[in-house]
Parts: structure tokens; sequence; C-alpha cells
């Protein structure tokens, strides 16, 4: 008899921390409610991370539905590679607009900037230059011309 769930533990270090995460995978069940609103739905997925913190130990746990199958180790590695695509958004966010240093204060307007910078970093993204992220924002606002080939794609 199949095991009703798969489990995948990872210990991890880095950043002066030690770390364990574990991944378990189970079959999402039939009876489930709401299943019918997810088309695609066939696991559901747990991600357990230890860590310590200032010699105090912490835990974090998320939980995942998916269209994957049952494998805790496919599972733990797009858990990981989701977090890999986080990081880089937030990354390219601090490099293009130094949003780090953003000092906006309400919450709503907050907001309202945070997705206007990742619509707008979007948009630098697809346009085909060469140039570098900074310099495509810096020539949306040096030329009118650049920032409607940014808006509309239309290079030509």
């Amino acid at each position: 008899m199949a095991k009703p769930c798969h489990g995948h533990g990872v210990p991890t270090t880095g950043h002066g921390r030690k770390e364990h995460r574990s991944y378990y995978h189970l079959n999402a069940p039939a009876d489930l409610p709401g299943r019918g609103d997810w088309r695609e739905l066939k696991t559901i997925g747990l991600a357990v991370r230890l860590y310590e913190t200032n010699g105090e130990e912490r835990s974090d746990v998320r939980f995942y539905i998916s269209s994957l199958k049952r494998s805790a180790k496919t599972f733990a590695r797009a858990v990981r590679n989701h977090w890999g695509i986080e990081n880089t958004l937030h990354w390219s966010l601090d490099m293009t607009f130094r949003e780090d240093e953003n000092r906006t204060r309400g919450r709503r307007v907050a907001e309202n900037l945070a997705w206007l910078r990742r619509l707008t970093l979007s948009l630098l993204k697809q346009h085909p230059g060469k140039q570098s992220l900074v310099m495509k924002r810096r020539m949306a606002g040096w030329s009118r011309e650049f920032l409607m080939q940014v808006l509309t794609g239309n290079t030509s």
C-alpha cells in the first residue's frame, strides 16, 4: 500500500544561521471543501522551517495547494524556486528603484507605489534595449519617445 504522505528534510546553513526545512506532500482529499474551485488541484503541501535567531529557536510553517503529482522532493524544489523568484524580484526592485530607501508611511500609498514599481519593472524588462534596467528607467525620464516605446512596446 502506498504511503499517504511523502516527506523530505533538508538541513541548510547560510548567512550565519542553521536551519532545517521539512517538506510534506500528500494527495488532496476527494472530499476537501472547495476542491471544485481549484480545477487542477492534486496535492497539498506543508513546508516547515526550524531555525535559530539570537539564540532562540523559531519555526515557520506554510501550506500550499498544488497541481503537482505527490513527490516531496519535487514539492521542496518548487517551494525553494518560488522564494528564489521572490528574492530576485526584491533585488531588482531595490537596484532599479532603490525601494529599500523608500520612506512612504501611508499604507495605501505605499501599496500603490509598490504596485506601480512592479508594473514599471515588468515594462522595462520587456523593452528589447541592451541598457540596464536603471538606465532604461532614467532614459524614460529623459526622453518622451523612449518612454512611449516602453509603455507601448513599439520600438520602430
